[in-house]
């Protein structure tokens, strides 16, 4: 029988489940370049044969039978009876398992959730919190919220702003590209009127989400610089990183891109184009933590900010951990999913989200709630 270090017997993987939650949106929500139909979460489970569970997540919006298929069918017989504590060996041999069916896409998000299910049971095996076993110390980390759909009024969207600043964030995000991104004009209307109504005090970050060509964007962002841009995000297709690079050359408000990236190398390509100042990738789909310590690593060689998409709850360890990890962020529109998944989750507060001083990513699932939205998938 094998001992760790502690005396106890070392810990096996003994069964994967995976549950499909999503909600419809209503209302026709939409940004730039899409309408938003449903959000959701794939949620993975590893239990070991010692009874501790490790919970990660990725999306379910599209795809989310196929991520579910994946791990069960293909995954999880690769890791059953495997050390979780060997998250770098099981994540390489993975990789170069399904490299052929996928190095992007539902396949990482499968990989991804199951890492981060993985780095949740090394916290509780080791009795940590995820933060402190990366070595960090930080128990509050910023947050900012993130909503303002291009699909709104002018009214609606300043609306919501001032309910977010309202709520104690400090950071608020919204969309432009109005009328299909083919009315520059009346965003940077919107962008004026949300600064006018929110104050000089309040960071202004906004996203794009792919829908410009790089002069287009380069233009519209150099008439709206006036109202103090925190941040510019996916001004142009986020598989443009020429354009990015072009974009990056042609203002002063920071470029953020990353969160349709895949892996290190997805990361490595834009950090090497010069095409962000802050790179946002998403650990629910890059590759876990395994994956997205190496990215932090690598944004840090080159004095970068790190700032991970969405999925709060799953990047808080993390954020807290490195140093040059400004903040979080919030979707508003996958609030009311997050608080049935998660038992007591923490909420933001004045613009900062608490740490769970507990070990793992110190989370407890509703799975009452879990069970009855999967079978009703």
């Amino acid at each position: 029988m094998h001992l760790n270090a502690s005396g106890s017997r070392s810990h096996k993987i003994a069964k994967v489940d995976v549950h499909l939650v999503s909600t419809p949106v209503t209302g026709g929500l939409a940004d730039a370049t899409r309408k938003v139909e449903c959000v959701g979460f794939t949620v993975v489970r590893v239990t070991t044969d010692q009874g501790l569970e490790g919970l990660g997540l990725t999306y379910h919006e599209v795809g989310g039978e196929a991520t579910r298929a994946l791990i069960l069918n293909n995954i999880a017989p690769k890791i059953i009876g495997r050390d979780p504590l060997e998250t770098e060996v099981i994540w390489e041999d993975l990789f170069h398992y399904l490299r052929g069916v996928g190095r992007k896409g539902l396949t990482f998000g499968a990989l991804s959730a199951v890492d981060l299910a993985l780095w949740d049971l090394k916290g509780k095996i080791v009795d940590l919190p995820l933060y402190r076993l990366l070595g960090g110390n930080r128990t509050r980390v910023p947050i900012y919220a993130s909503g303002g759909w291009t699909s709104y009024s002018d009214d609606e969207l300043v609306a919501e702003m001032q309910d977010m600043v309202a709520q104690g964030y400090k950071h608020v995000k919204f969309k432009v590209g109005v009328d299909g991104a083919a009315n520059p004009r009346r965003d940077a209307v919107r962008v004026r009127k949300v600064r006018d109504a929110v104050g000089p005090d309040i960071k202004l970050l906004l996203d794009a989400n792919n829908c410009w060509d790089a002069a287009t964007a380069v233009q519209f962002a150099n008439t709206v610089r006036e109202c103090d841009i925190m941040l510019f995000e996916e001004p142009v297709l986020a598989d443009d990183i020429p354009g990015l690079a072009r974009f990056k050359r042609g203002t002063d408000i920071p470029l953020a891109t990353g969160e349709h990236e895949y892996t290190k190398y997805g990361a490595r390509d834009l950090i090497i184009a010069d095409a962000a100042d802050i790179i946002q990738i998403d650990g629910t789909r890059a590759g876990g933590y395994t994956e997205m310590l190496k990215i932090a690593g690598m944004t840090q060689a080159w004095n970068l900010k790190f700032a991970p998409h969405a999925m709060e709850h799953m990047h808080l360890h993390l954020v807290s951990a490195v140093p040059n990890a400004p903040f979080l962020e919030r979707l508003r529109l996958f609030e009311d999913v997050t608080d049935k998944v998660f038992k007591d989750a923490p909420l933001p507060v004045d613009g900062y989200m608490t740490v769970p001083d507990l070990p793992g990513h110190g989370l407890s699932l509703d799975m009452d709630f879990i069970r009855d939205a999967d079978e009703a998938v």
